[in-house]
């Protein structure tokens, strides 16, 4: 039977199509060919890019050669500028703005065959330094008010380049889709003087039907209101609203968590594209008592078509129950008989 969920941040409601639901495994998907050619992020093409910002290498190496183990440069076509001032302006009743901020590239590995999932703990948390440490000095900068670290993979996914990368967009103003969390958490916590996202945590360990990773300071599961088949949030466990304050031990735990949750996907789905995206508060401490930061992370099975585009109604044929069921137990299957 069908259901319409609600999620209980933004307040939109979601299908859970049980009537056209695929079973979990319909979903697998088939590997993309592989293309062997020219690629700026490898190992020796340092000069065929923007010149570095941060690298992760010995102090014996010089910038902009190899020995790197992470790489962060500007994007070579960005989609704002930096050197823009923060100018608005009206165009007759429309309101516009200079194209102001910051584009960057974390290059994850010199490894051009590997992937997020398939890192060793050390290198997802040198990635994860890496996301910070730009972050944190974005944030820095009085013009930007809102920072979004995200992660396309395969080509359904958006990256145009096979090489294993994320990236980072600064802007001096909040996306509309975090200002409706903002507005949601806000909302909520007027109303029940409690954050929406704990309260969210607390009821998926209560229930534990759909969670599938947890270690001491985060937790994985299937939202309630999932909008995509295998959509899976990453949060910690300790109330902060801005990914910034994340402190040295939450960085491994986030790190082990995010190696942990994406192997799941890569292994049960068959390294399917995604999408992950880090949303945290805007600069400074607007939602410091009622938002949460978190990951939510996207594999890309099915499409966005005609209705969900016209009405606003997200269809699921997955149920997030059945989701997390699939992606504990198969992968439990999977990795013991490749261990055998």
């Amino acid at each position: 039977m069908p259901e319409y969920r609600k999620d209980p941040v933004v307040k939109r409601w979601v299908i859970i199509s049980t009537e056209r639901a695929k079973r979990p495994h319909d979903f697998q998907v088939q590997p993309e060919e592989t293309k062997v050619g020219f690629c700026p992020f490898d190992y020796g093409n340092e000069h065929t890019t923007p010149p570095e910002i941060l690298a992760f290498r010995p102090p014996e190496t010089q910038p902009n050669t190899p020995g790197w183990w992470v790489r962060v440069v500007s994007n070579k076509f960005p989609a704002v500028d930096s050197e823009l001032p923060v100018d608005r302006y009206g165009h007759g009743m429309y309101d516009a703005m200079t194209g102001f901020g910051y584009h960057e590239v974390i290059v994850e590995t010199p490894d051009h065959n590997s992937t997020f999932a398939l890192y060793d703990y050390k290198q997802t948390e040198e990635v994860i330094w890496a996301y910070l440490t730009r972050f944190r000095a974005m944030a820095q900068d009085e013009r930007v008010k809102y920072i979004l670290i995200f992660r396309n993979h395969g080509k359904d996914g958006g990256a145009s380049l096979a090489h294993p990368h994320s990236q980072i967009i600064a802007t001096p103003i909040v996306p509309k889709t975090v200002q409706e969390e903002l507005d949601g958490a806000k909302d909520y916590y007027s109303y029940k003087e409690r954050c929406v996202f704990c309260d969210m945590i607390n009821q998926e360990k209560i229930e534990g039907r759909r969670v599938i990773e947890e270690n001491e300071h985060f937790i994985a599961f299937e939202p309630y209101a999932a909008r995509f088949p295998f959509e899976t949030w990453v949060l910690p466990k300790r109330h902060s609203h801005n990914f910034g304050n994340i402190s040295e031990q939450e960085v491994k735990a986030f790190a082990q968590i995010m190696k942990d949750v994406l192997h799941r996907i890569h292994v049960v789905l068959n390294n399917p594209p995604y999408n992950f995206l880090i949303h945290t508060a805007p600069v400074g401490e607007e939602g410091k008592l009622y938002y949460h930061w978190h990951v939510e992370i996207i594999p890309r099975l099915t499409r966005v078509a005609g209705f969900e585009w016209g009405s606003g109604f997200y269809i699921n044929p997955v149920p997030p129950e059945d989701a997390a069921k699939y992606l504990v137990e198969n992968y439990k299957e999977i990795m013991e008989s490749q261990n055998k």
